[in-house]
């Protein structure tokens, strides 16, 4: 099964030259750690910056410099700073073209649940709703299954929706499946994953490219 950082690694081989991308908190947050040099990407952070560059070593630490979940980042040369209210301008005008997040559920149909487990503390939606709504696509970067060993990958999602029918591809560590046409296509396995296994880990409907 591919790790945390070999789960980004995929995502970044997504990112094509020239992209402005939105990077959302958890495991999406690692792929600035492997977008080739000889691509030109700019990362654009919610809280209002657009040139993000990977996260700093210890000596190179700046606590003013933050992205959207408080995480100590660096700046890439020619990188702009701006309030929220323009980053999310932005954003709502379709100037992102992908954005990669995480999720606790995401269905055939593409619709993506991330922001809300019924009965515990939650601060609200973010930019989540915002993002997969106005960017011209959406990745998702999440586990297969939960704690429970039950599918992430469902049929329908029965978590509170943050967008629907907008989710284009979901990266886990079982492998790289598209969301088409009411299905996930299995473009990619992990190394040791097998066709029985990613079945049996997805409850919505699945087909193999």
């Amino acid at each position: 099964m591919w790790s945390r950082e070999e789960m980004a690694m995929q995502a970044a081989l997504e990112i094509e030259d020239g992209y402005t991308v939105n990077l959302g908190i958890g495991i999406p947050t690692l792929v600035s750690n492997y977008i080739p040099s000889e691509k030109s990407v700019l990362l654009q952070s919610e809280n209002g910056l657009l040139g993000m560059g990977p996260f700093p070593e210890e000596k190179d630490v700046n606590p003013d410099l933050i992205n959207a979940g408080k995480q100590t980042v660096t700046a890439v040369p020619g990188a702009s700073f701006f309030s929220s209210a323009d980053s999310f301008a932005m954003i709502r005008g379709q100037h992102v073209d992908l954005t990669i997040l995480g999720a606790m559920e995401v269905d055939q149909n593409g619709d993506i649940a991330n922001w809300m487990i019924p009965g515990k503390m939650v601060k609200g939606m973010g930019g989540a709703m915002d993002l997969v709504a106005s960017a011209k696509k959406v990745i998702v970067l999440m586990q297969h299954t939960n704690k429970k060993g039950e599918s992430k990958l469902l049929k329908k999602c029965s978590l509170p929706l943050t967008g629907k029918n907008c989710v284009t591809k979901v990266i886990t560590n079982l492998g790289k499946l598209e969301v088409k046409e009411g299905s996930f296509i299995v473009h990619e396995m992990a190394e040791g994953v097998t066709k029985e296994m990613i079945s049996q880990a997805t409850e919505g409907e699945i087909k193999f490219s």
